[in-house]
């Protein structure tokens, strides 16, 4: 008896093997939203949990729970929808809604009751966070007491295009939001070692765009105003040198930037520059 050996391009049943060829994500020119759907989950931080990242109306990024919710067992507030990548408040009469990651993340202290159903919810959260504890994976959330000023800020106000930001990570980690050709985020840093840098600088927080009047003080702020036109848009986009040259490319992240208000953001304000760099002499 001969054994019946199945054919290459066939199952072991005789059906036709189909190959999957791997299909290239792309941005609609029409899409509201310039994001990539692929790669804009992630871990919450403080939690571990997963979390779907979206842009909204005002272009700001939101953390919503990555499973949708009943809409009769989520309070008006806390219910958003989808429409077109774009995550806005409030429920679009449908059965189903989202609600942002922080009403149940267990790393927040409760500030209201939001039902039993989203309280079960949070309990699950709450255990998932402490198995990811014991296991060592997430490592434990760090305490909210002042730290030492160090040379270079943690999140600093950064002036580009006319208007100042403030970036959700020092200057050294800002990351290019960019997608590479092997569908990964791009590791480059937007601040180019061998390009042309900005400059720390004392500016006053005046107010901007109506903002409320504060005391004039001088606060320390990384100016780009002097870069040329072309380098300020890079560094607005979030791209690196490569990437910049490089439009077609889409995005796997938003951009960082936050639009700086001297009143919700007081507690960044440094006013003194900061410490250079110690260059260290070399041997020999």
């Amino acid at each position: 008896m001969c054994p019946n050996h199945a054919s290459i391009g066939c199952h072991w049943d005789g059906s036709p093997r189909h190959p999957r060829r791997p299909r290239p994500l792309r941005v609609a020119p029409t899409s509201p939203s310039r994001l990539l759907r692929a790669g804009q989950s992630g871990r919450c931080r403080r939690c571990g949990n997963r979390i779907d990242f979206y842009q909204r109306a005002d272009q700001r990024p939101i953390a919503l729970h990555p499973a949708e919710m009943a809409t009769t067992r989520v309070p008006d507030s806390c219910r958003w929808h989808l429409s077109g990548g774009i995550a806005y408040p409030h429920g679009d009469g449908s059965a189903w809604c989202r609600i942002p990651h922080a009403v149940l993340c267990p790393g927040n202290a409760p500030t209201a009751r939001i039902g039993v159903h989203l309280e079960a919810v949070g309990r699950q959260l709450a255990l998932r966070t402490r198995r990811l504890l014991d296991t060592g994976v997430l490592a434990t959330p760090p305490d909210d007491a002042p730290t030492v000023e160090a040379s270079s800020p943690d999140r600093p106000i950064v002036q580009v295009l006319l208007s100042r930001y403030l970036a959700d990570s020092p200057l050294q980690d800002i990351r290019c939001v960019a997608q590479t050709r092997h569908r990964h985020r791009c590791s480059h840093p937007v601040l180019a070692p061998t390009g042309p840098a900005g400059a720390w600088t004392l500016l006053p927080t005046g107010p901007q765009r109506g903002q409320l009047t504060l005391p004039d003080t001088s606060m320390a702020v990384y100016d780009l105003s002097h870069l040329p036109y072309t380098e300020q848009v890079r560094w607005r986009a979030q791209r690196c040198p490569g990437h910049a040259a490089a439009p077609g490319a889409a995005d796997l992240a938003q951009p960082g930037w936050q639009v700086f208000d001297p009143l919700l953001h007081a507690v960044h304000i440094r006013t003194r520059l900061p410490r250079p760099p110690v260059s260290r002499p070399k041997n020999g």
